[in-house]
């Protein structure tokens, strides 16, 4: 066994232990590369310190009890996940992205220095196209302090980093080998903090986490790739970039940026299928904002905004991830200290409406995803240390828990990769 993964001969021994799984596994990591049944793997990102980041404005970060990088076998039928290894990393790797090919992998290391230097990480991994295991490439500096997230633009030539604590985000490029080169661009962001008080908080609400400075808390390009878009917290904004493909330098676009209700502070937005919706979830303000999206000019026009919480909720609230389903007909929304996700349905002119919420089976929901097909959603409970797994209604949008808890420390993303589909 080596230190950072289990040994395949390991990794049997240890499956042949869990009852019922022992056939389904083995066959599963011994196929031969040409055959079509190998196996659906999912990686968790997590805040993985030895101790508490020192970043004073992180509020949600507890001390890291998670390891690293966690690698799962995913259970298709039944969506159950089984532990088959980790890639230690004791940096935060809390925000994972895979490529088109499905064997590079990319973390954006939450953490606050690089030795002596005050600055986050990113790091770039090869994936093994046999059981997923990951081989460390290289890992550059973020551009600031606290990356939280990261994303690959859809031409595949860069990944794109948000850089929570040190208000700024940044352009990486990928070299021929899948390693990073140092950042072509870093972006600070400037401007007027907004109040602690969310313009449409909920009654009794005292949620409050980043209106004392700015905070990049998402980077990621429009389906087509002509716009790079990313939100900043403590702003109330979010801002639209155009992409040099040849340099890799952001400038900004014809309409570059867009306010939100002073202190609701944009954290996470999704692409409707279609391109031209846009879904934004603003942390302090509990809501959801439904932008129209021109795919020519990048201009963004607010449309309609509603409430992730279920109606009559009263009490603080800090809202985490948002996502659309891939049939383009449901929204769901995250809510920490809620510990819900909300279910919305999407009308024919892309306005939500409340069908109910679920609760995680945990505390404080940092992200959820589905897996390929769709069937279940995967939610990170982040301070009760565990991934829980749901089944999803295809026709109502519901979710259904399955029963499935997998023991993380600390998890903060989760994403899938179908080994048979690794390029």
């Amino acid at each position: 066994m080596t230190p950072q993964d289990l040994s395949r001969r390991t990794f049997l021994e240890t499956s042949a232990l869990l009852a019922g799984a022992s056939s389904i596994v083995t066959a599963s990591l011994q196929a031969e590369p040409e055959k079509t049944n190998k196996p659906l793997l999912a990686y968790v990102g997590t805040f993985s310190s030895p101790l508490r980041d020192t970043l004073p404005t992180q509020v949600d970060l507890p001390p890291g009890n998670g390891r690293g990088i966690h690698r799962f076998l995913v259970n298709r039928d039944t969506g159950a996940l089984t532990p088959v290894g980790v890639y230690e990393l004791g940096t935060s790797p809390s925000a994972l992205v895979l490529n088109a090919e499905g064997n590079r992998l990319y973390s954006a290391n939450e953490t606050d220095r690089v030795g002596e230097k005050k600055e986050g990480s990113v790091s770039a991994f090869a994936v093994n196209p046999v059981d997923g295991q990951l081989e460390l490439l290289n890992t550059v500096p973020s551009g600031a302090q606290g990356p939280t997230y990261v994303s690959i633009h859809p031409k595949g030539r860069f990944v794109l980093v948000a850089n929570y604590a040190g208000g700024a985000v940044a352009v990486f490029p990928i070299l021929p080998d899948g390693r990073l080169g140092t950042a072509s661009d870093i972006k600070n962001d400037a401007g007027e903090i907004g109040p602690k008080r969310a313009t449409n908080v909920q009654p009794g609400s005292f949620a409050f986490s980043g209106h004392d400075h700015t905070h990049a808390h998402m980077i990621q390009a429009d389906p087509s790739g002509r716009f790079v878009l990313h939100v900043d917290l403590g702003l109330d904004k979010i801002f639209v970039w155009k992409l040099d493909e040849e340099k890799g330098v952001l400038s900004p676009g014809e309409f570059p940026s867009i306010a939100l209700p002073p202190g609701d502070g944009p954290r996470h937005f999704h692409f409707h299928p279609n391109g031209r919706w846009f879904y934004s979830i603003q942390e302090e303000g509990s809501n959801i904002v439904l932008f129209d999206f021109d795919v020519a000019t990048g201009r963004l026009a607010a449309k309609k905004t509603i409430s992730s919480l279920p109606p009559g909720f009263a009490g603080s609230n800090f809202c985490s991830g948002i996502l659309v389903s891939a049939d383009g007909r449901f929204v769901y929304a995250g809510n920490r200290l809620h510990d819900s996700i909300g279910i919305f349905s999407i009308g024919e002119n892309g306005e939500l409406t409340f069908v109910e919420d679920e609760w995680t089976r945990g505390n404080y929901p940092r992200s959820f995803n589905f897996d390929p097909t769709g069937r279940f959603l995967y939610c990170c409970n982040q301070r009760a240390d565990h991934v829980a797994v749901f089944e999803v209604n295809r026709e109502t949008g519901g979710l259904k828990f399955t029963g499935h808890y997998e023991p993380v420390g600390n998890p903060s993303s989760i994403i899938f990769l179908d080994l048979n589909k690794v390029g």
